[in-house]
């Protein structure tokens, strides 16, 4: 089984997942110690250079392995990527 970010049984809140989000980001964009200072709120679209649109189907490839979902084309938004926190509340709702 391949090595995942996020293990559903150990479920403690919304939290875990943004960690993950952050763990993602850090190493598919390849942000490694910045993500480190990566809060809920902080913007993504928009306001990284890294964070273009190769970067946002980077991103979905790894929430679909990394979390065991499947995300189709009209899920997706330009809000669901806003900032980590809407990246892992949109993670919370497929997982959960």
């Amino acid at each position: 089984m391949p090595e995942t970010y996020f293990d559903k049984s150990f479920i403690e809140g919304e939290m875990d997942i943004v960690s993950a989000v952050k763990e993602i980001l850090g190493s598919q964009l390849q942000l490694m110690g910045r993500v480190d200072s990566f809060t809920h709120d902080t913007q993504l679209l928009g306001e990284m250079p890294e964070f273009d649109s190769m970067a946002v189907g980077i991103l979905l490839t790894a929430i679909e392995e990394e979390f065991g979902v499947s995300v189709d084309d009209d899920e997706i938004d330009a809000e669901v990527f806003q900032t980590v926190g809407s990246s892992a509340d949109f993670i919370e709702n497929k997982v959960l």
